[in-house]
C-alpha cells in the first residue's frame, strides 16, 4: 500500500467504479461522498470508513480496524483503518463494504446540511 500522503489517490482509484463520488475537504483530509452520504475519508491520520451501526462490532474485530473516536466519543458506525495494514485488495474490499452500506441510505440533496437546534 502507498504512503499515507498517497492514500487519497488510492481511495479515489478504488472508488472509481462506485458511481458518482463527490470529494469534500473534511476531517483534515478528503471525504468521499456517494449520493451526499459519506463513504470514507482519507487523511494523514488514516482512513475513516462508514460501516453502519449494525456492522460496527464485526468491523472492529478485523485486523487493522479500530473504533473511530472523536472528541473522546466512540462514533458507532464508523471505524478507522490503519494505513499500515491496508493493501490494494483490502482497501478495495473495505471501500466496497462501505459503499454497499451507504447505498442503503436515502440520498441527500447536494449542499444541504442537517443541523440540530440547541434547546435554550
Amino acid at each position: 500500500m502507498a504512503a499515507k500522503r498517497e492514500l487519497v489517490v488510492d481511495v479515489r482509484a478504488a472508488l472509481s467504479d462506485a458511481g458518482t463520488i463527490r470529494e469534500v475537504k473534511m476531517f483534515g483530509g478528503t471525504a468521499f461522498l456517494l449520493n451526499g452520504n459519506m463513504v470514507a475519508a482519507a487523511s494523514p491520520r488514516g482512513l475513516l470508513l462508514r460501516v453502519g451501526k449494525e456492522g460496527h462490532d464485526a468491523a472492529v474485530g478485523r485486523q487493522g480496524i479500530s473504533p473511530m473516536v472523536m472528541g473522546g466519543r466512540t462514533m458507532k458506525g464508523y471505524v478507522r483503518a490503519d494505513p499500515a495494514t491496508l493493501t490494494a485488495r483490502t482497501l478495495k474490499a473495505w471501500l466496497g463494504e462501505a459503499v454497499a452500506f451507504v447505498r442503503t441510505l436515502p440520498p441527500k440533496e447536494s449542499g444541504t446540511t442537517v443541523r440540530k437546534r440547541r434547546s435554550q
